[in-house]
């Protein structure tokens, strides 16, 4: 039987380099043989180009609703028989995934209360709890200016009060989940080399030994 894969979550501000830092991740991963996949929510199900086109603003939803389908989406993220992330870490592949339900807290939180948003991810037995989660944190101003420079156009959460305000969230978050989820939190404010050392540090040490 094939020994069951690790799943690695990165979260992030957008802005925090978290596409940079993943691509980096899935090169070293490949030039060391280790046999992963890359996922990331919103999924490429239905429910997952519902809460895109929420986000982009083509369609006005309200905490609520993305909350809910935010849930929707990883129960099916999680369980699809295909290529659902318990498919895959059964067959020995491990995950990483960009965003997961770290980022509902801290989003969804924001006008929701923590409460609900919390209870109905971690009370679920068909929601997979990851093995690490890596924060790449940066400071609100860092954010807005990479966004600035980076996008034509923004999303509904990436103005800059409301970046501040998500990652005082997920700091509250990170705090309530202390002792019981293992999240590492790294300094993306740096150069990509010196972010990705972390990272790397971090991935490798979870994956049991895989080079360093």
């Amino acid at each position: 039987m094939s020994k069951q894969g690790k799943f690695i979550v990165i979260e992030g501000l957008d802005g925090s380099g978290k596409g940079t830092q993943i691509s980096r991740l899935a090169d070293a991963l490949t030039k060391r043989g280790v046999n992963f996949q890359l996922t990331a929510e919103p999924t490429s199900h239905a429910t997952g180009g519902l809460i895109r086109d929420a986000l982009g603003g083509v369609t006005k939803r309200t905490s609520a609703e993305l909350a809910g389908l935010f849930l929707a989406d990883r129960i099916a993220h999680c369980q699809n028989s295909a290529d659902g992330i318990a498919a895959m870490l059964g067959r020995g592949v491990n995950v990483i995934c960009d965003r997961y339900y770290y980022s509902s807290f801290a989003y969804q939180g924001m006008e929701l209360g923590l409460d609900w948003v919390m209870s109905a991810n971690l009370n679920c037995p068909a929601i997979l709890k990851p093995d690490l989660c890596i924060f790449l944190d940066v400071p609100t101003e860092v954010a807005d200016t990479r966004i600035s420079l980076g996008r034509a156009s923004r999303e509904i959460f990436e103005e800059a009060k409301t970046i501040e305000r998500v990652r005082r969230k997920y700091f509250e978050v990170f705090g309530i989940l202390s002792g019981a989820h293992n999240v590492k939190i790294i300094n993306a404010a740096r150069t990509p080399d010196e972010v990705f050392a972390d990272v790397w540090a971090a991935v490798a040490e979870i994956l049991d030994g895989t080079e360093k």
